[in-house]
């Protein structure tokens, strides 16, 4: 049985470094963006940006001013055995959450959508939040994500039902129009991260598109080739717009465009989009049954994709 002792610590760790630093392929997109960027000034931005982030892993400070919406993903074994079950798990999560608010890894930004009330601790009506994946096995994984409420609430999630008659092209417009009129918002900071969900309810594919932008590794591909194809095709469509980090013209507009997909209703296809900012944050560990922690450099989310 695992104690409530360890996974409350997890959890907090998992704040912790999800505040703090991004993951090793979100590293490798930055180097790569800045090999290849041809503008001088996008070029000393990500820079700029890049080392200002990974000096703030080493200060163990926030990465960004914004530290989000506290959200958790829980891959949980069927033969998991956690202490307290799961409610003492949501209950550890609404405590860890508390103590990263005190100690600095998160800013008090969660409040009541009519009132304006600050709690002042991220906690209220379904905040944190929670998804869960049960699997074989009797282990757990953890994973935090930081979601910025630019890339959030300011275009950076967009939905709309395409009709199955304009297809894989009316499918590809919605998403670079919304990404245009995104980045004009001067919200979701540029280069993002671009999840895609197609099929399903608005409420599927809206979290389908979130889980891509947010727990798929950068360089990863959707393993049906069609949804690989539309992957490619709007990464190489999004990066020839020039807008560069924070729009001031470049070679990179996303680090990259992940698709997930759920089967749909023949009435039309549902999609979605949800950008996750440059400063793509999350943090994930595994416990075994024995009380083992083991961190992750990425979650386990899709597979290994």
């Amino acid at each position: 049985m695992i104690s409530r002792e360890i996974y409350e610590e997890v959890i907090f760790q998992a704040i912790a470094k999800g505040a703090t630093t991004i993951a090793p392929d979100i590293r490798q997109g930055f180097e790569n963006a800045i090999r290849r960027e041809t503008k001088p000034a996008a070029k000393e931005g990500l820079e700029k940006t890049y080392g200002s982030i990974l000096r703030s892993a080493e200060l163990r400070n926030p990465a960004c001013p914004d530290t989000g919406w506290p959200i958790f993903y829980f891959k949980v074994g069927n033969e998991c055995r956690l202490e307290g079950g799961m409610m003492a798990l949501e209950e550890a999560t609404r405590s860890a959450v508390r103590r990263a608010t005190r100690e600095g890894f998160l800013r008090s930004t969660m409040k009541h959508p009519l009132t304006g009330f600050d709690p002042g601790d991220n906690i209220g009506s379904n905040v944190p939040n929670f998804t869960y994946q049960f699997v074989p096995g009797d282990s757990m994984e953890v994973t935090y994500v930081a979601k910025g409420g630019g890339s959030e609430c300011f275009g950076g999630t967009r939905h709309r039902v395409v009709a199955f008659a304009d297809g894989v092209k009316g499918i590809e417009k919605f998403v670079i129009d919304s990404f245009v009129e995104a980045t004009r918002s001067g919200g979701i900071c540029p280069p993002n991260v671009l999840g895609i969900g197609i099929g399903g309810t608005a409420n599927i594919a809206a979290n389908l598109a979130k889980e891509a932008a947010c727990l798929r590794t950068l360089g990863s591909k959707n393993p049906d080739p069609q949804f690989a194809r539309i992957e490619e095709d709007l990464y190489k469509a999004l990066n020839s717009l020039g807008v560069g980090i924070m729009g001031i013209g470049g070679d990179t507009s996303v680090l990259g465009v992940h698709v997930e997909y759920a089967y749909t209703h023949i009435a039309g296809i549902c999609v979605a989009i949800s950008s996750n900012c440059m400063v793509a944050r999350r943090g994930s560990f595994r416990i075994t049954a024995d009380g083992t922690v083991e961190e992750m450099d990425s979650p386990d989310w899709f597979g290994g994709r």
